[in-house]
C-alpha cells in the first residue's frame, strides 16, 4: 500500500484514509488503490462496514487542475477515473464518509458514492463545475439528484453554491451533523452500528436499495465524460479553470 491511503480494521469495520493533504486531490491511482482496498476488505468477510475519511483540513478538493487536470486525453483520464467510481459505486458494503472540511466537484462525487455522509456545520458541499465552464461528473449526474432531489440537485449544479453541513443535513446531504472534533468518530461510530446487523442482510439490502442507481450509472458516466470533454475545449472553461486556481471570480461569455 502507498503512503497516500491507509487501512485499519476496528473489529468489524474498516477504515480507509486518505493521505493527500491539504485538500485530498485525487487522480486515478489513489481512486484505483481506494477502490482495490475497499473491495479486498469487502470481499474478506471480517469487514461488514467501510468508513472513508481523509487527513487535512478538507475532505476531498476533486481533480487538481494546477497538477495538470485531466491532461491533453481528457476522454482516456476520464474514463479510467470514472471507472474507480463505478467501483466504489458498487461496493457491496455501506460506506460511511466523514466530510470535515470541503467535498468540492469530484470530492462531493467520491463523498455521494458513499452510502452515508457525516458533517460538521462548517462542513462545504460544492458542485463547482458551473463555475469551471464544465458538467457535472463522478456519477453526480444520478447520485445527488438521488439523495437530495431533482430541484435541490438542480440548484447545487446550475448556482455552484456552496452548500454548509448545517443546510446539507436539512436537505439530506449529511445523515449526521455533530461537532468537528467528533467527525470521524462519529462516522466510525455509524459503521459499528451498521455492522451490528446480520451481514449477509445488510448486503442484500444495499444491493436492492442501489440496484437503480447502479442501473443508470454506466449511461450517466458516459454522458459526463462526453460532455465534460466538449466542455474542456471552451473559453468559459479556461477562463473558470484560470479563475479557479487564481481564486477570482469567472467571467464567462459563452463560448
Amino acid at each position: 500500500m502507498s503512503e497516500e491511503l491507509s487501512v485499519r480494521v476496528d473489529g468489524h469495520v474498516g477504515v480507509l484514509e486518505i493521505h493527500r493533504p491539504p485538500h485530498n486531490h485525487f487522480d486515478h491511482g489513489v481512486l484505483g488503490e481506494l477502490a482495490d482496498t475497499a473491495e479486498e476488505l469487502a470481499d474478506s468477510g471480517d469487514c461488514r462496514a467501510l468508513v472513508l475519511c481523509s487527513e487535512g483540513r478538507n475532505f476531498c478538493a476533486g481533480v487538481d487542475f494546477g497538477a495538470g487536470g485531466v491532461g491533453d486525453s481528457p476522454v482516456h483520464t476520464l474514463g479510467a477515473v470514472y471507472g474507480e467510481a463505478r467501483r466504489l459505486f458498487a461496493l457491496p458494503v455501506p460506506v460511511v464518509a466523514a466530510v470535515q472540511g470541503a467535498a468540492v466537484g469530484g470530492g462531493l462525487g467520491l463523498a455521494c458514492a458513499a452510502d452515508f455522509r457525516v458533517a460538521a456545520p462548517s462542513s462545504r458541499f460544492h458542485a463547482n463545475f458551473g463555475l469551471l465552464g464544465l458538467h457535472q461528473g463522478f456519477g453526480l449526474t444520478v447520485s445527488l439528484p438521488a439523495i437530495v432531489g431533482r430541484q435541490k440537485a438542480a440548484d447545487m449544479f446550475y448556482t455552484a453554491r456552496r452548500v454548509t453541513g448545517t443546510e446539507a443535513h436539512a436537505i439530506g446531504l449529511a445523515d449526521l451533523l455533530v461537532d468537528e472534533d467528533a467527525l470521524r468518530q462519529a462516522a466510525v461510530d455509524h459503521a459499528h452500528r451498521i455492522a451490528a446487523s446480520a451481514p449477509l442482510a445488510v448486503r442484500s439490502m444495499k444491493s436492492t436499495l442501489r440496484s437503480d442507481l447502479l442501473a443508470a450509472l454506466p449511461s450517466a458516466l458516459e454522458r459526463e465524460i462526453v460532455e465534460q470533454t466538449r466542455l474542456l475545449g471552451t473559453k468559459d472553461s479556461e477562463a473558470g479553470v484560470a479563475a479557479s486556481l487564481a481564486r477570482t471570480r469567472p467571467t464567462f461569455t459563452g463560448e
